[in-house]
């Protein structure tokens, strides 16, 4: 029997809080599919690469952790960074790493890995950050100092928020060892969910990280199912192909509000 789904406009909400879904009446299955309207871009796996779009921060969410990023009800919440501050002079932004955060290789997150993070990042406004910023300065394996040319206060707007991908955090030993095509196809992140299998453009197969710091997802296999086509995913939704979508025009938004079981949320 077709279990019931729910259509969300804020899938980044679901992701951004490591939770499933809001909990349908029937029991929940171990396995969550997402019907995404866009073609699968293996770039948005990877932080690096992250475009002024929200799209790849759904990929982000679930496979990355920031130092800090926004939760629901909060713009900037410490997340691998368990506090930061800046000088009195406005030159500096010292973060602590919060301790026994992991990536899914078992490796812990350092220093080390934020400042490799910020050298390595191409995405948006790469340019300006790095204008900006003067140096990295990895003070323990779990303190890292950002040093600013002059003062500017709209490091945290740009680094610590969605606005960029900069603050999301990779591997560098694990990057150094694969290499960063190695990364594009496998890559490890200190997020909720660890990557299964990617299949480019189609399909992205999630499991929950059991070590993630902040508590294991309540759904153990997250799965990102590409599906353009808005008749397609909407018959995807109505067969029970996935659970959740979103993205739907007036006509077939109503069409799947008269189908039984099928909720939507703006």
């Amino acid at each position: 029997m077709r279990r019931p789904f729910t259509i969300l406009a804020l899938l980044l909400l679901v992701l951004a809080s490591a939770l499933p879904a809001p909990a349908p009446a029937a029991p929940s299955a171990d396995t969550l599919v997402i019907g995404l309207h866009v073609t699968l871009a293996t770039r948005w796996l990877d932080p690096g690469e992250t475009e002024a779009l929200i799209t790849p921060f759904m990929m982000l969410y679930a496979i990355h952790d920031a130092l800090t990023k926004p939760m629901p009800g909060k713009l900037i919440t410490p997340s691998l960074a368990e506090s930061w501050s800046a000088s009195k002079d406005g030159l500096s932004y010292d973060f602590v790493i919060r301790k026994g955060a992991r990536f899914h290789n078992g490796d812990p997150v350092t220093g080390e890995d934020v400042k490799f993070t910020f050298e390595r990042y191409k995405g948006a406004s790469a340019a300006l950050l790095k204008d900006k910023v003067k140096e990295i300065q990895v003070l323990a394996p779990d303190r890292v100092r950002f040093v600013l040319k002059q003062p500017w206060p709209d490091f945290m707007a740009f680094y610590g928020t969605s606005a960029t991908g900069a603050a999301w955090i990779v591997p560098k030993k694990y990057i150094e060892k694969v290499g960063e095509d190695g990364f594009r196809k496998a890559p490890v992140g200190a997020g909720p969910y660890k990557v299964v299998s990617v299949s480019a453009g189609n399909e992205l197969k999630l499991e929950a990280f059991a070590d993630y710091w902040r508590k294991k997802p309540a759904v153990k296999y997250l799965v990102m199912r590409s599906i353009p086509d808005e008749s397609t995913r909407a018959v995807a939704v109505k067969t029970g192909e996935v659970d959740v979508a979103y993205l739907f025009g007036g006509p077939v938004a109503q069409d799947l509000k008269r189908t039984p079981g099928v909720t939507i949320k703006a």
